[in-house]
């Protein structure tokens, strides 16, 4: 399966963002990578260089690979609707995401993990596809096994209150995802309109 496996600390300096991991280091060493950091050489970004840029951010964000994250933006443009709000909101009901935004597993690539090692379960049923879609009224919870499994549940941290598409009983470690996310809940700071624009050339 492949995925980026490289310094994640990298990947936060070269957007200036916590988008992997804990971004911890970026006060010390927020210049971008490389020998020359961020010197009066660099030449400013063009306009391409910003939507690239931006398309990247959304892929590791979300940890997809290009070709799947095109066949997701032309998805979103089949829809009803704004084009980058689509894509958001289909990024969003990814099985892997919602695991990751009901407080199941602390990162994404965690989620990713529980579900393709088979802990997860949609609607009764063990899904391991990390880009399962869901539908609203989908209820997504831990397999009787993995519910007793202490190293899975030491995982869970409880949701975010501020996520309000998706709900999660701790007690019955059981959840449901209630309904595709609005934009603005969605706490990522993604230009998706750059994104669009990328597409659309």
């Amino acid at each position: 399966m492949a995925r980026y496996t490289g310094p994640k600390n990298r990947i936060c300096r070269i957007f200036g963002e916590p988008i992997l991991g804990s971004g911890k280091n970026l006060g010390k060493n927020s210049n971008p990578p490389g020998m020359h950091g961020n010197s009066k050489k660099r030449k400013s970004q063009s306009e391409f260089g910003l939507q690239l840029k931006e398309k990247q951010k959304a892929k590791y964000t979300y940890g997809v690979l290009e070709k799947q994250f095109r066949n997701t933006y032309v998805e979103a443009s089949r829809l009803k609707g704004a084009t980058g709000e689509n894509l958001i909101k289909l990024l969003e009901a990814r099985l892997d995401n919602t695991v990751y935004r009901m407080g199941i597993a602390p990162t994404r690539p965690a989620a990713r993990q529980l579900v393709s090692h088979k802990h997860v379960m949609v609607n009764g049923e063990i899904v391991n596809i990390p880009s399962y879609q869901l539908k609203p009224g989908d209820i997504i919870e831990l397999k009787p096994k993995s519910k007793v499994n202490t190293t899975v549940v030491s995982f869970i941290r409880g949701k975010n209150p501020k996520i309000n598409w998706v709900d999660w009983n701790e007690k019955d470690m059981k959840g449901t995802y209630i309904a595709h996310a609005e934009r603005e809940s969605v706490p990522e700071n993604i230009k998706e309109q750059l994104i669009v624009e990328l597409y659309s050339k």
